[in-house]
């Protein structure tokens, strides 16, 4: 994709992937809006940007508490601009408890949070006449058995919590299909794994098993190479509603490709975020 002086969005950019993502951007001449939460977090990343001549601004954006998705949303739609590629990017594993909405943390700030996100920025999209929006999700979604309706809404369950960020992932691959099967054919959505890579995502795992598990991950660099290749390739322009992993198509779970799963899933979070079907 041409993103020469085009808004993108990038969630969750000022560390890991998202980080790398947004330098690279902002390198293809687009103007970068990072969505984090804190600012002082993210200023590093955007005097990198603008140091080596790009244009890069913040967007304050907490997943985990929808208000803030929401105010985040319309200070955008407030510019009356297009966006051309939005990448779900940020997330969390490992934590335990709810979001300000009462979400199981990882089910709310993994999926509720982008979907609504996503969902508010349409209009953005459609005027693009041409967008992408990229969700960042995990291998872990294969070991999903299912979404169980009550426990999104309830605080972590298991001790890792992990079979929750799976549960997540899985929502976000299932979104990313529906998203394909439900907007203009101008607006396209993958997902993909990027990678076992060793990013802030894992900030919630004790430090020791962080540690240990790290050595055996891949880069920042090397795991953004997979959200870059979803979001610029032209390889990818007649694939909207796949799946990659390592810069190629791979097929999800069956449990992802479940239609009547991703409708549910669909509706549900509309529900929840107080949004039409």
């Amino acid at each position: 994709m041409d993103l020469q002086g085009k808004n993108v969005i990038v969630t969750g950019a000022n560390t890991g992937i998202g980080r790398v993502t947004a330098v690279e951007l902002a390198k293809s001449g687009a103007n970068v809006i990072l969505a984090c939460r804190s600012e002082e977090r993210t200023r590093p990343v955007l005097e990198e940007i603008q140091q080596a001549g790009g244009r890069a601004e913040f967007l304050p954006l907490d997943l985990a508490d929808l208000g803030s998705v929401r105010a985040a949303a319309a200070s955008f739609l407030e510019r009356d601009q297009a966006l051309p590629l939005l990448v779900n990017n940020a997330g969390l594993a490992g934590a335990h408890g709810t979001t300000k909405d009462g979400f199981e943390v990882a089910f709310g700030t993994n999926h509720v949070g982008p979907y609504l996100f996503t969902r508010l920025l349409l209009p953005a999209l459609e005027r693009a006449g041409d967008a992408r929006v990229v969700h960042v999700s995990s291998h872990g979604h294969y070991r999903a058995p299912g979404i169980d309706w009550d426990a999104v809404r309830k605080p972590t369950a298991t001790t890792t919590g992990f079979p929750e960020y799976c549960v997540s992932k899985l929502a976000n691959v299932l979104f990313a299909n529906e998203l394909a099967r439900r907007v203009p054919p101008r607006v396209r959505s993958y997902s993909l794994h990027p990678g076992g890579v060793a990013t802030d995502v894992w900030r919630e795992v004790p430090w020791g098993l962080r540690h240990l598990m790290k050595l055996f991950m891949l880069t920042n660099e090397q795991g953004a190479r997979t959200t870059l290749y979803c979001a610029t390739s032209h390889e990818v322009d007649d694939k909207s509603g796949h799946y990659y992993e390592k810069c190629a198509e791979r097929t999800a779970s069956k449990l992802a490709l479940d239609e009547a799963l991703a409708r549910e899933l669909w509706e549900r979070s509309a529900a929840w975020t107080g949004l039409a079907a």
